[in-house]
């Protein structure tokens, strides 16, 4: 519970003081399942992990004038073992588009993500921990009875990181960056107040493997599985 008590904390506070209280409209979620990472040549890792994730609608958009909506919103991903798989925090906003069933949302995105460190032949390395804008674009598509079921699908290629240390002895140099993407997709059915999802999400980096990126130890395939639910209000 403390693991999960200052995100969660976070979040919802962005959330209720990003906008005022008569144009809010919000989500929050916890999902849980399985992340599985592997850095360069070293064995694929599995785990639990927990994800948190809220939306504010801070505009309503106006099917009259065009005008999209504006949402903003937040993540937490928190796995139970971060000495193999990667904790990670992240805001965005941006305009979601209306189109009958059909929603179109370009979201502007700050990430953080707190790589784990690695044991290669005996010697302990720390990664650094990479600082990301991304601009996803999120589809999202209703139907069945009342607009009840819902499919989303989101992602984006991989800019180059910011890097921060990441609390290493000593000082290394950053990894080049070659290319990367993230994709995401998700099915749910919303009952009113609440509402289930499955969400599948895969995540790619490939760095230049020199002496920022020794045996590509920052390279790195991350697949993620979860379950969840949610409230509406």
């Amino acid at each position: 519970m403390k693991l999960c008590k200052k995100p969660i904390v976070r979040v919802c506070l962005f959330l209720l003081a990003a906008v005022p209280a008569y144009c809010q409209r919000s989500t929050f979620g916890i999902d849980v399942g399985q992340t599985s990472d592997r850095f360069g040549a070293l064995p694929r890792v599995s785990g639990l992990e927990f994800d948190i994730d809220g939306q504010v609608t801070v505009l309503h958009s106006n099917p009259k004038t065009g005008r999209p909506a504006i949402v903003a919103g937040g993540e937490v991903d928190l796995p139970t073992d971060t000495g193999n798989h990667a904790k990670e925090y992240a805001v965005y906003g941006g305009p979601v588009f209306q189109f009958h069933n059909l929603s179109i949302g370009v979201n502007g995105q700050v990430r953080k993500i707190y790589l784990p460190p690695s044991t290669v032949d005996n010697q302990f390395f720390v990664r650094n921990k990479m600082e990301l804008l991304e601009i996803p674009i999120v589809l999202k598509y209703t139907f069945g009875q009342s607009k009840r079921a819902f499919v989303q699908v989101q992602g984006a290629p991989e800019f180059s990181p910011h890097w921060k240390s990441g609390g290493s002895l000593v000082a290394l140099p950053n990894p080049n960056f070659d290319h990367g993407y993230f994709i995401r997709g998700t099915a749910g059915y919303d009952f009113g107040k609440w509402y289930a999802k499955a969400t599948y999400q895969t995540r790619y980096f490939r760095f230049i493997e020199n002496a920022g990126n020794p045996t590509n130890l920052y390279n790195w395939r991350s697949d993620k599985i979860m379950g969840g639910i949610g409230i509406s209000f």
